[in-house]
């Protein structure tokens, strides 16, 4: 099985990395059952994993692009110093997603066929 790294350095707004990046890791997963999808939240988009977003009809909303990403198998973990560093530490995380380390995100890219970075 092909492992795919997606790394998101930006916040789930004002840019639309985190959208193409969750974009892709969604396409991924829906064409291709052989690849195994990682996504990796650092810096600001350690907010992207935060529970609750609320969008105006008509845009996209990261936590449900999240969630299905989850639900095709994909898995997800975010910087704990990122977010640490945003106050993020106690908030409520959307379902499937876990605080992990830089030990840990060494260990994807190491064992990653592909790391793609947004």
């Amino acid at each position: 099985m092909q492992k795919i790294l997606i790394l998101i350095n930006d916040g789930p707004y004002g840019t639309e990395k985190a959208y193409n990046g969750i974009r892709l890791a969604n396409q991924l997963n829906k064409a291709h059952e052989d690849v195994e999808v990682r996504i990796f939240l650092m810096a600001d988009a350690a907010s992207c994993a935060v529970a609750g977003h609320t969008t105006p009809n008509g845009y996209y909303n990261i936590e449900r692009m999240m969630k299905y990403s989850i639900k095709k198998g994909a898995k997800v973990k975010i910087c704990g110093s990122c977010a640490d560093a945003r106050g993020l530490k106690n908030a409520e995380l959307i379902e499937g997603t876990e605080i992990s380390t830089m030990a840990e995100l060494t260990e994807w890219v190491a064992d990653s066929d592909k790391v793609i970075t947004f």
